[in-house]
């Protein structure tokens, strides 16, 4: 049979159109893989850690000091004395900031869980009609302690909860005072550092505050691919000769010794369990004396919150495994047990920590 003149003419014109419609699918293509690439290039740029963009984020903060948004016991020597001066930054991750600076001729951290000031949320207390008479005690303990068991999973003394407030008191600049403050206790470091900073030696101390950014102890911290873990010749009493094999072999017993008096202190002496749940050598250092001191709580949990962290929806015991925290699936009701199965001992002797300590030239004394 043969095709109609109209039939023929109608494929050669779609025959026609076909390169053309080819091409422009491919360039539509290529455009949205264009912008996806680039959207992702954006995304890895902007958490970059440049000294650029740290020192840019410092003079928001001294913007917003000048313009009476923020205050704290460091935002005269950070912006005015420049008496706490920054030195470079350390990391960037998942938007928190940590920037190495000296403060008065002693080596600091600079830390905040996000850029900008205002990327907090306000407290709502503020933008109620109060005038100028600032909150009372028992308005600031409440929103503190809600804030702390949200967090935390916590409730604590007035006591306890009066010290996380002490820089929000009254004064003539008591709403940027009272920001500040709320803003710090957004921040679940700044929480456990100021918390336990007076009842335990293996926590970092808060040194002071400006804004959102509060500023802790520096400390060298540990690396996985570090012989001894921990970079002993940085932290050891100067002297004119390195440590020998015995000095060293002992400051490796010493830092055994310590993580494991952390590890018991941390299960046993505060009024919850504190589970660590992100075990690696970054997240510890160690002091000159070889204390170990855990400077990255992130990931830590006491007793309350872990129970609530685990207590999931499961199909199976992976769906009950919270980074080094686990429990198990109860097959009945399809939920996680709220109760941790394994310790903070267990996950440290089989994780990188002690497995460093062990297999360095000197971890034979370990053993012994």
């Amino acid at each position: 049979m043969r095709t109609s003149p109209g039939v023929r003419a109608a494929r050669w014109r779609l025959w026609g159109r076909g390169p053309l419609l080819f091409l422009v699918f491919w360039t539509v293509g290529w455009l949205l893989a264009a912008a996806l690439l680039l959207h992702v290039h954006r995304s890895v740029l902007s958490e970059r850690c440049t000294d650029r963009r740290s020192q840019r984020i410092l003079a928001g903060l001294c913007r917003d000091f000048r313009g009476g948004a923020v205050m704290g016991d460091l935002c005269e020597d950070l912006c005015v004395a420049h008496r706490l001066v920054y030195r470079h930054c350390l990391y960037f991750e998942r938007g928190k900031k940590v920037l190495r600076a000296d403060w008065r001729g002693r080596p600091v951290v600079l830390k905040s869980k996000k850029e900008d000031f205002s990327s907090f949320q306000p407290l709502g207390l503020l933008d109620e009609d109060g005038g100028d008479r600032g909150l009372s005690e028992a308005e600031l303990l409440l929103v503190v302690a809600l804030e702390v068991k949200s967090t935390l999973g916590l409730e604590l003394s007035n006591r306890s909860l009066g010290a996380l407030w002490a820089a929000a008191g009254g004064g003539p600049r008591w709403k940027a005072q009272v920001a500040s403050a709320w803003a710090l206790l957004q921040q679940e470091e700044y929480l456990y550092f100021s918390l336990l900073q007076d009842v335990s030696r293996h926590v970092l101390p808060v040194m002071g505050s400006c804004g959102h950014f509060y500023a802790v102890e520096y400390l060298v911290a540990g690396h996985p691919q570090h012989r001894t873990l921990f970079p002993l010749e940085e932290v050891a009493a100067p002297g004119p000769a390195p440590l020998g094999d015995q000095a060293q072999a002992e400051a490796i017993s010493h830092i055994a010794l310590s993580f494991l008096d952390m590890v018991s202190h941390f299960d046993d002496d505060f009024s919850h369990r504190l589970h660590l749940c992100d075990i690696k050598p970054e997240n510890f250092a160690i002091r000159s004396d070889f204390t170990v001191v855990a400077i990255d709580v992130d990931m830590a949990f006491f007793e309350p919150k872990m129970r609530e962290i685990l207590e999931q929806n499961c199909t199976g015991d992976d769906d009950c495994t919270f980074f080094d925290c686990f429990s198990k699936c109860d097959l009945r009701t399809h939920r996680c047990g709220s109760h941790r199965v394994n310790n903070n001992l267990q996950v440290s002797a089989r994780g990188r920590v002690t497995d460093n300590l062990q297999m360095s030239d000197c971890g034979q004394s370990l053993d012994r």
